[in-house]
Order: structure tokens, then C-alpha cells, then sequence
């Protein structure tokens, strides 16, 4: 009943979305994904590394099967779209056999297998839909939200050492080969979440269930809750507010080679298409959970994690997608989910709630801040610089410190009580 009351409110919000989307003459995410079992995916790689998610529910005899299915069907259709000359992209196989599963799970399978291969069905199904409704929302924040608040957070960053127009410099100075792998890093987020993702699924099939906790469910709660903060602070980003992809509408082209004057800011209109997906930072959202499940893999894979976080910031600041000031709010917002997933799994305590409801005081003062203490900010960096970066750093020490307790409490030991040896029956030798 859980699972089905999970699936209804999902699919009435996709609905929801749907409706939205084509009030404003767009698709939207249900059309969009069920267009994509015929004709040319968007991106082929999360078609199928939503597959590999699934597949932690089957056995190894079951994954090649379904791999080999998923390939021999994109074989078929790159075949056909080479005659008669559409376009080229792979990937349907990948979602026709998930597709599959499901209808497999329905019609063949009973109790517990059944459930479990749905919920494989259904994580995969999340991850690609999940991109589809990530574009929906985004259209939604350019047409409901002519303005935007880019020099509130322009000013703010003034704070941290303006670190979009630092970075955008540095990233220039790397050439084409740096911007290439920076490129490939900020587009390919969801390979990296599903390397980790896996890892931390890998004994499903083993175990008949779920663990506990894993990547999948915080990245999904980021994406949940991030695009509802877009329509209530909107901002497009440097690289658009003050630089040339900004057209008309950019306050003047200075990104990245001049910072911005310190000047009373005030609210900008902007164009009708370019997405108001900046305050928080979800890519360093989502980086920053890379991170932290990472932590607990191999060597490599919190080699990764680390490299994966490092070049997301980099792209997104080099690449003027954000300012400074998102960063810092996307990890106080991750950290903080994070943590409410944890206490949700372990059974509210005070200490969770306590920083849950700490993280989540700190984001909104940070916002607020941007929004209503700019000029401040900017008059005085060396106050609310730091001070800015110590707030998040104390989330941040919350977490970790908060981890290592419950880690402690889930790893001690109960003793046995020592066995008592039966006494010997006293003999009285009284008459």
C-alpha cells in the first residue's frame, strides 16, 4: 500500500507537470518519455545506466540476457533510422527492457520477487523520468518568472571573492583541453551516480532487498525539492546576467574578466527561455552526495567521488553557470537532506532533528541574506566572508559528527551476560 501511494502522488505530480507544460505550447515529461520508446532518445547513457540500476534486482544469467536484448533492439533501430535517414541515437532498448520488467514482474512474477523487481523497475524509471521532468521545471521558471535576482546574488559574491569570475579565468587559461574534461564531467552527473549507486546496490540480488540508505533516494529528494526554490529565487547566472550569452538582457558583458561594480542592486527582467535554475546550485547538490557516499567505498571510488565534486565546482563556476553564493547553499541544502533521510531511517532522534531543523535555518538565512543584506555583504567582505563559509562549514561538522555518533551506536557490540554456574547445594550436617 506504501509503494502504491508512493506511485499515485508521483504520477499525479508528473500529470501535473504535464498539464503545466503544455499551457505554455511544450510537452511535458510523461509525452516526452513515452516518445523516446520509438523514435530518437535525448541521451542514450542514462537509458542505460538506468538499466544497470534495475538490473542490481536480477541474477547475473537474467543481466546478460537483458543487456543483450537492450543492444540486439538498438541494432535493429540503428539499422532502420540508417535507411531511411533519421536521427541517429541509441538507447530505446535500454528503455524497452526495463519496460519489460515491469511487465514481467506484473504477469510472472508473485510476493516478494514481484515487489522487488518493481521497485528495480522503478528507481531506473524515476532516474529517466526524473531528467524529463528537471526540463519541464526549468521552462516552467522561465515563463512564471520574468525577473530575475541575479544582482542581489552578484552583489553577495562580492563576499566570497567573486569565485565565478576567479574560476572562469583560471578555466580559460586550461584551453580547449580543460574545458572539454570539465565539459564532460558537468553533463555526465548521473554516470558517476549510478557507479556509486551500484556499489552501494550491488548485494540486492543477493539479499532479496533494498538497503537501508543509498544514493538513488537523496538524489531524488535534491531533485524533488531544488526546482521548487527556483520559482521562489530565481536567478539565471553570471555567464547570462553579465556576460555575452545574455544578449540584450545581460546588465552588461563582464563576465569573466570584470567583476561587478558595487552598485544598489535591484531585480532585472529577463528573456522567456533561459532557465532560472541557479539558486541553489543542484549539479553541486547532487556533487556533493557523489561525495559523501563515496566515502564509504574503495579507494577508487572515493578517488572519484572527490574528483567528481572538485570538477563539478569547476564547471559550474568556470563555466558562469553560478555564483559563489549557490555553491555554498547547494551544499547546506544536501547536507541537510542527507541528514533527514538518515534520522527518517533510524527513527527521529533529538540529535537528528535538531540539525535537520539547523541546516535547514542556515539555508534560509543564507538566502535571505543574499536577497536582503547584498550591499552589506559586498561593503564588507572580510566580515561576512567568513562568516558565510563558517556557517556552512558548521552543517558540515554537524553531519559528520553526527554520522560518527549513530555509526558508534549501529556498531556496538551487546555482550552476553556472563553464564551463571549452578552453586553446589549445601549439605547441612545438623540432625
Amino acid at each position: 500500500m506504501l509503494w502504491a501511494a508512493v506511485g499515485a502522488v508521483t504520477l499525479g505530480f508528473f500529470i501535473a507537470l504535464e498539464i503545466a507544460a503544455r499551457r505554455y505550447g511544450e510537452t511535458g515529461p510523461l509525452t516526452n518519455q513515452a516518445r523516446e520508446v520509438l523514435f530518437a532518445p535525448k541521451s542514450g547513457t542514462v537509458l542505460y545506466v538506468a538499466m544497470a540500476l534495475m538490473m542490481v534486482v536480477l541474477t547475473w544469467r537474467q543481466r546478460f540476457i537483458a543487456l543483450g536484448t537492450a543492444i540486439g533492439i538498438d541494432l535493429v533501430f540503428w539499422l532502420v533510422r540508417s535507411a531511411v535517414g533519421a536521427e541517429m541515437m541509441f538507447g530505446n532498448g535500454a528503455l524497452l527492457v526495463t519496460l519489460g520488467c515491469a511487465v514481467i514482474a506484473v504477469t510472472r512474477r508473485t510476493g516478494r520477487e514481484r515487489v522487488l523487481l518493481l521497485q528495480g523497475v522503478g528507481l531506473a524509471l524515476l532516474l529517466v523520468t526524473g531528467r524529463k521532468t528537471g526540463y519541464t521545471w526549468l521552462l516552467i521558471t522561465s515563463k512564471t518568472r520574468p525577473t530575475v535576482l541575479d544582482p542581489y546574488v552578484a552583489m553577495a559574491d562580492h563576499a566570497l571573492g567573486n569565485p565565478s569570475w576567479l574560476v572562469g579565468r583560471l578555466v580559460e587559461a586550461t584551453g580547449t583541453v580543460g574545458y572539454h574534461v570539465l565539459e564532460w564531467v558537468y553533463i555526465q552527473l548521473a554516470v558517476a551516480a549510478v557507479a556509486v549507486a551500484l556499489y552501494q546496490l550491488r548485494h540486492v540480488a543477493a539479499e532479496r532487498r533494498f538497503p537501508r540508505h543509498h544514493l538513488v533516494r537523496t538524489f531524488l529528494v535534491i531533485g524533488l525539492l531544488g526546482p521548487g526554490i527556483y520559482m521562489i529565487y530565481p536567478v539565471v547566472g553570471p555567464i547570462f546576467a553579465y556576460g555575452a550569452d545574455g544578449g540584450q538582457w545581460a546588465v552588461a558583458d563582464l563576465w569573466p574578466n570584470t567583476p561587478p561594480p558595487v552598485t544598489l542592486p535591484q531585480s532585472i527582467p529577463f528573456d522567456e527561455f533561459t532557465p532560472r535554475n541557479c539558486m541553489p546550485s543542484l549539479h553541486t547538490a547532487w556533487a556533493t552526495a557523489i561525495f559523501i557516499h563515496s566515502r564509504k567505498g574503495p579507494r577508487v571510488l572515493r578517488y572519484a567521488g572527490t574528483f567528481w565534486l572538485i570538477a563539478t565546482l569547476g564547471a559550474t563556476l568556470g563555466f558562469g553557470y553560478h555564483y559563489g553564493a549557490d555553491i555554498v547553499a547547494g551544499v547546506v541544502f544536501t547536507v541537510t537532506i542527507e541528514t533527514a533521510l538518515r534520522a527518517f531511517d533510524r527513527g527521529w532522534d533529538r540529535q537528528g532533528m535538531r540539525l535537520v531543523a539547523y541546516g535547514t535555518a542556515v539555508f534560509a538565512a543564507l538566502l535571505l541574506s543574499y536577497r536582503y543584506l547584498s550591499m552589506e555583504m559586498a561593503g564588507h567582505p572580510w566580515l561576512f566572508g567568513p562568516l558565510v563559509i563558517l556557517s556552512m562549514a558548521s552543517v558540515v561538522y554537524g553531519y559528520v559528527r553526527l554520522t560518527r555518533l549513530w555509526e558508534r551506536e549501529d556498531t556496538v557490540v551487546r555482550l552476553p551476560e556472563p553464564r551463571r554456574e549452578p552453586q553446589p547445594e549445601l549439605v547441612s550436617t545438623d540432625r
